[in-house]
């Protein structure tokens, strides 16, 4: 044993010291070093002290040194959190193949809105998913897995985020949905005495307040909490009442499983005209990724100029390199499936089979995720339940309005100058009845009957969506 083992900071060698200039540390021998009670030996023990000290910091600045660079190679420096294994041989970080799928589900099945935290750690014990340590993931757990932007392929190491180098398990896209849906929810709120279907959904029309609900005689009914006083809204909604003016409205944006089939089928023979129709978008986001790249680049030359704060270069930081992998999975998306409005327009038409599937569901809460999804700004005006659906939905409505009754594709045409593409961006689906589809040359969306062109439909908002 030496000094340096004996005291490694200024306040253990000074209480030394002070023991010896009290008389109760008589004397210290080491195998290389001893001193006596003088001031010649005090005077040699403080030194040794602040030698220890000097070895202590130097080693400490060392080690940061090795972990900050170890994190600009993309290394993770720490424990790898569960779904990830720590590799002792090449000191990177490995995909656990065993609990990376069940991770990713967690995150795919909270995305969809009808899950809660508390679910999923459920959900996570029943299925046997546990930490890296062997415990049980519990709630907050499970919250911050659902935010570690690690599992996009980003660290964040000291309030800065970096690229790494291992294998992300899920995409930005999915990433982000599930930061929208946690961010609407806010905090945990504990299982409630009565299953209210439609409780958390709305807002009232006329003061803001959030719509709750009642049991009154066997019957549910929703009502204005009326938190910031009086309020016009003086009515109650049974819940029978508001299940069918949503049931109303799903019917005209319900797709059946048969037309579904059809629309998919003929998106699969799409697959090869959008992946050649993507080249020219794959080239516009890689002159985009590049400008991204620069200005990544110009950002540290400022910072190191100490023109900005370190918490202002973290966050604009932290923003060009969310742009740089939203724009390096829309290339990928591009390169290896052709993917453009292909995969949008696939979601929406599985959608639109789903608002089908909800009207013989017999758990009208499933109702409420999916009214969530589909838009915002649901609110109870004088018993009428009102929100403002995504331009998608809200054409296929008006569609389905105006014909009075549900989506149907009962023809599908063929012919040398049609094409998918045009007739998914301008509108996924129309109620045809005896009607067909055909798109021209011309990229004129047209509902043809007898082969007679009866008028064309110029749809640019809706294409927006899909483009």
């Amino acid at each position: 044993m030496a000094p340096f083992r004996l005291a490694r900071n200024s306040v253990d060698g000074g209480k030394i010291i002070h023991f010896v200039d009290r008389g109760l540390i008589k004397s210290l021998k080491f195998p290389t070093f001893w001193f006596e009670p003088t001031p010649q030996g005090l005077f040699m023990l403080n030194i040794a002290f602040g030698q220890s000290k000097y070895f202590v910091d130097n080693l400490r600045e060392n080690v940061k040194r090795g972990l900050r660079q170890k994190i600009r190679n993309g290394v993770w420096p720490g424990w790898a959190p569960v779904g990830y294994l720590n590799n002792a041989k090449t000191r990177g970080i490995d995909v656990d193949s065993e609990k990376a799928p069940k991770v990713k589900k967690m995150f795919e099945m909270y995305a969809t809105g009808a899950y809660t935290l508390h679910s999923l750690a459920n959900w996570c014990r029943k299925h046997d998913l546990y930490g890296n340590l062997g415990k049980e993931i519990a709630l907050s757990n499970v919250q911050s897995i659902l935010q570690n932007i690690f599992y996009l392929g980003l660290m964040k190491w000291k309030g800065e985020i970096f690229e790494g180098q291992h294998e992300p398990l899920i995409s930005k896209k999915l990433f982000d949905s599930c930061q929208k849906v946690m961010a609407k929810r806010g905090k945990f709120h504990h299982v409630r005495k009565n299953d209210f279907a439609f409780l958390g959904l709305m807002k009232c029309a006329s003061c803001g307040c959030s719509i709750t609900a009642e049991k009154q005689k066997g019957h549910h009914y929703y009502r204005c909490t009326k938190k910031k006083g009086l309020c016009q809204e003086k009515h109650y909604l049974r819940e029978e009442a508001l299940t069918e003016q949503i049931t109303s409205y799903l019917q005209k944006v319900s797709l059946s499983s048969q037309d579904t089939e059809k629309v998919l089928a003929a998106l699969d023979s799409e697959q090869d005209k959008a992946r050649e129709g993507a080249q020219s978008e794959v080239s516009v986001l890689k002159e985009q990724l590049a400008s991204v790249e620069t200005k990544l680049v110009k950002l540290l030359d400022v910072y190191l100029a100490d023109a900005l704060s370190t918490e202002e270069y973290a966050a604009k930081k932290q923003g060009l390199l969310s742009q740089k992998m939203s724009l390096s999975e829309k290339i990928t998306d591009f390169e290896t499936k052709g993917l453009s409005w292909l995969e949008p327009a696939r979601e929406f038409v599985k959608s639109l089979n789903q608002a089908a599937n909800l009207l013989s569901s017999p758990n009208p809460s499933e109702m409420t995720a999916f009214l969530k999804n589909i838009g915002s700004n649901h609110i109870l005006r004088n018993r009428e339940f009102v929100f403002t659906p995504k331009i998608e939905y809200k054409l296929v409505a008006e569609r389905g309005e105006a014909a009075n009754q549900s989506l149907t594709f009962p023809t599908w045409c063929t012919r040398q100058e049609s094409n998918l593409y045009y007739k998914l961006r301008k509108l996924a689906s129309y109620p045809l009845n005896d009607e067909c589809l055909i798109i021209n040359q011309a990229q004129d969306f047209r509902l043809c009957r007898n082969n007679q062109c009866s008028f064309n439909l110029q749809l640019e908002n809706f294409s927006q969506s899909f483009g």
